[in-house]
Order: C-alpha cells, then sequence, then structure tokens
C-alpha cells in the first residue's frame, strides 16, 4: 500500500506525507478467517491493525467468562493500541466476522518512531485518542444496555 492510499483512510487522512510513507514502507497485510482471533485481551500488545476488506467484532469477556461484543468495526478502522501503554497487553480481544484483510505494522517500530520524532508521535497519539473515545463510548452503551436488561 502507497503513502497515497494511506491517506483514504480516515485515521490517517491529512497526515504529513513523511509520515505516511514511513507508515508505508513498514505496513505488512495479512487475512483472517470468519471467527479466527487477531488478538485476544491481556495478551501481549504487539501489533497496530487497519482493516482493509472485512468484519471485526471487538470482544470483552463478561464475568462468568463467555466472550461479548462491545463494537464492530469495518473496513478503514483500526484495531489494537495497547501496544503504546504499559502494561502492554490488549484490552479488548478482536475477531474476525468474516474474511478480513489487514494492513500490520509491529507497535515497536511506532513507539520507537514516536518517540524519536515528536511531531509524528503527538499526531499518532491524537488519532488514538478518537479510538479511545469510541472503545469507551461503545462498552459504556453495552453496559447501560446489559443494566437496563437486569
Amino acid at each position: 500500500m502507497t503513502d497515497m492510499d494511506l491517506n483514504k483512510f480516515s485515521f490517517f487522512r491529512d497526515m504529513d506525507p513523511k509520515h505516511l510513507k514511513f507508515l508505508s514502507q513498514h505496513m505488512t497485510q495479512d487475512a483472517f478467517k470468519p471467527n479466527e482471533y487477531i488478538l485476544k485481551e491481556s495478551e501481549q500488545a504487539t501489533k497496530f491493525y487497519l482493516i482493509l476488506k472485512g468484519k471485526v467484532s471487538i470482544e470483552m469477556l463478561s464475568p462468568e467468562g463467555k466472550p461479548f461484543s462491545i463494537q464492530t468495526l469495518t473496513t478503514g478502522d483500526i484495531v489494537g493500541w495497547s501496544w503504546m501503554f504499559p502494561p502492554y497487553q490488549y484490552q479488548f480481544s478482536a475477531r474476525a466476522l468474516e474474511a478480513t484483510d489487514m494492513l500490520v505494522i509491529d507497535g515497536e517500530i511506532l513507539k520507537k518512531k514516536s518517540k524519536n520524532d515528536n511531531e509524528f508521535g503527538y499526531e499518532f497519539l491524537k488519532r488514538l485518542v478518537n479510538i479511545f473515545v469510541q472503545r469507551l463510548q461503545a462498552t459504556r452503551q453495552h453496559l447501560i444496555a446489559l443494566y437496563n436488561a437486569a
């Protein structure tokens, strides 16, 4: 994927071209089958994903240990931001709901780039904060629905 192609996705839109170039040079592609886990809650967080095609369920475990979906993501959404913050463990699980193609970049590469290039780090973190807010709101809505159903 070229840096110009990345700019088409909302997470990367209007990012500095030199940062897009850096990202495109370090990304690889991966594919997941329906019901295959991309990442699991509490595992070591090592990767950052962009959904190119498909659907992904963001899940967490109930107190009984059963997974439940808090959000469904599609093309252009990102998955896996926990590599950025201690304890560097995924906070949710992500499972492909259908055949899903993703771009992947190693979290260590992103952490190192963020540390050594403050402009990149600040820009990337601003974009991640929007994702945090979306996940928190989705979790909140799901918990309210569970509470109202009880």
